[in-house]
């Protein structure tokens, strides 16, 4: 079993944070929050009274600061979590910051106002899960398949090293996967098998898997969406393992500070954002609407939420579909954890849902994980396709290909008749909006960086 500098950096981050004893920022991750806003979240050992980050528009005057009281941890956390919002920014612009004793500095860009025309680019991944000799490896347990090859990158490494070549990562779900650790225990992959640790490697796996991705958090915004494997500490399949603080989403809640607030959404689980021409949508497939799979009941067995009223995710969906400006911001684009388009046991309970909403306001494209490849579809509505030549339903891709440990599937044949390619291989999405009238994706193969797969889509709009 080999493991990368990065992989093998992450462990001993996490060894030395259950040794110290300080206010030491570590997994530092940001987020857009609101028109002129970013959210800088990290984590510390102790408890942060008043969490702070000193920031400014020059590395050597971080002559600003913003606060807030929220520092919280959980039940088997083995750290609090630590969230501030700065607020007032200048679109498009570059500043510095500090989180509170820090001793390095770092930056962002903040997002350009609505309607900005200027071309950019975004990655999305689904899926990804933790490196190493936690997750996934050269090796795998018994029964497990899809391992490394020797030497080969992985998606954290290949989005790292085309970490310029985008503004932000959108990951729509399932990550970190520390659900795992009882099945790599349970096939020899992490010994001993011990059922009764108290929900310390699950917490492990969690942390290190936010040490991996902080290379890539730290400046450059990690946009999350709500999956399952965020539900519990063993997806659903004994509950009676799962010590307090690893149930009902807890860790999730907890780690990320998406815009919410500004969105008029629910925590982590929807929310939506602009970037320039498009209105980005993230909503949760997990819980809170009708029949929903991680429900209480639902088919999922993760028995957790709902997390709202009945009726109050699909109202506030409908609503910010409603209040989009398409003249500002022409492409709408959704996000949600499970596809209902897909060549693998759709979620027919979020088509039934969702899909109404998205093909009454035009939604340009929807992109769903879950499954375990990648696979593009044509533009449907209501099981029909479309190709994408100004099509008046949604573009549907699915990327749950980005990695974890037993992380690729095979879908049955025959493929459904909207799939237009299928790859099964780790990898991420890299798409171009170009401008208003032409969107492409690439299918970026995280071994070698190689381009596996291009398509773009046009709509009829005047710019």
């Amino acid at each position: 079993m080999s493991f990368s500098v990065k992989t093998v950096a992450s462990i001993l981050a996490f060894a030395f944070l259950t040794l110290a004893d300080d206010c030491s920022p570590i997994q530092i991750r940001i987020a857009y929050a609101g028109p002129g806003g970013m959210a800088v979240s990290w984590n510390t050992n102790d408890r942060m009274p008043e969490p702070t980050v000193f920031y400014g528009q020059s590395k050597n005057k971080l002559d600003r600061r913003a606060s807030s009281r929220i520092s919280t941890t959980y039940p088997t956390s083995s750290t609090y979590n630590n969230h501030v919002t700065i607020v007032g920014l200048e679109p498009a612009t570059t500043y510095y910051y500090m989180p509170q004793c820090g001793t390095q500095t770092y930056s962002f860009v903040t997002a350009p106002d609505a309607g900005d025309k200027n071309a950019f680019q975004f990655a999305m991944v689904g899926d990804l899960g933790t490196m190493g000799p936690d997750g996934l490896s050269t090796t795998v347990g018994t029964g497990a398949a899809n391992p490394l090859k020797p030497g080969e990158l992985t998606t954290i490494d290949s989005l790292q090293a085309m970490k310029s070549s985008y503004k932000f990562v959108w990951h729509v779900g399932d990550i970190a996967y520390a659900d795992y650790w009882l099945k790599e225990e349970q096939q020899g992959y992490v010994k001993p098998l011990n059922t009764t640790d108290h929900g310390k490697e699950y917490d492990k796996i969690l942390n290190e898997f936010y040490n991996e991705i902080e290379e890539i958090s730290q400046d450059t915004p990690y946009m999350v969406g709500v999956g399952n494997h965020e539900a519990n500490c063993d997806n659903g399949a004994n509950l009676t393992v799962c010590v307090p603080g690893q149930l009902n989403f807890t860790g999730y809640r907890h780690h990320w500070n998406m815009p919410s607030q500004p969105s008029n959404g629910l925590e982590n689980f929807w929310f939506s954002w602009d970037f320039g021409i498009v209105h980005f949508v993230q909503f949760s497939t997990e819980t809170d609407f009708p029949n929903a799979p991680d429900e209480p009941g639902g088919k999922g067995a993760e028995d957790a939420g709902p997390f709202a009223p009945p009726g109050t995710q699909l109202a506030w969906l409908k609503n910010d579909l409603a209040s989009v400006d398409r003249n500002k911001t022409p492409w709408v684009i959704v996000g949600g954890h499970r596809p209902w388009y897909v060549s693998q046991s759709e979620c027919t309970e979020c088509q039934a849902a969702f899909e109404p909403l998205l093909l009454q306001y035009g939604v340009d494209l929807v992109l769903n994980g879950h499954k375990h490849f990648y696979e593009r579809e044509s533009a449907i509505a209501k099981g029909v396709a479309q190709e994408l030549d100004n099509p008046t339903a949604p573009w549907y891709i699915v990327n749950g290909a980005a990695g974890h440990y037993d992380g690729l599937d095979v879908p049955p044949l025959p493929l459904v008749n909207t799939s237009r390619k299928i790859i099964i291989e780790y990898g991420w999405s890299l798409f171009t909006v170009h401008n208003c009238t032409h969107l492409t994706t690439e299918f970026i193969a995280s071994g070698n960086g190689s381009v596996l797969d291009t398509a773009t889509l046009y709509k009829d709009c005047t710019c």
